[in-house]
């Protein structure tokens, strides 16, 4: 028999606060600003920053900066809408620079 096994989580790096399940994760192809980085469908437990727009590898967004809700840490960013019509899939979505994220006992 095997045990039960709750959901897979990610956490904050720094205060191990929950602000993600891996079924979330919608690619792992992703660059932040620090190096590799996921997009997420949904994030939890963050507090999302102003909106501002940026020009990324894959052209102008507006995004917004997410925290960490316990520790207040910068973990990524969530895209609020995108200019080029490629691009559309990510508006909604949450970016987790993946230094700034860590597996919660999986």
């Amino acid at each position: 028999m095997s045990e039960f096994i709750g959901p897979r989580l990610y956490c904050c790096y720094k205060c191990r606060n929950h602000v993600s399940l891996h079924d979330d994760i919608i690619s792992k192809a992703f660059q932040g600003r620090h190096g590799r980085a996921f997009l997420f469908s949904h994030a939890m437990n963050i507090v999302v920053g102003a909106k501002e727009d940026r020009h990324l590898m894959t052209g102008l967004h507006t995004v917004a900066d997410i925290f960490c809700g316990d520790c207040n840490e910068v973990l990524g960013w969530k895209y609020e809408r995108a200019y080029e019509a490629s691009q559309k899939y990510k508006e909604g979505k949450f970016i987790f620079e993946k230094s700034k994220i860590v597996k919660n006992e999986w």
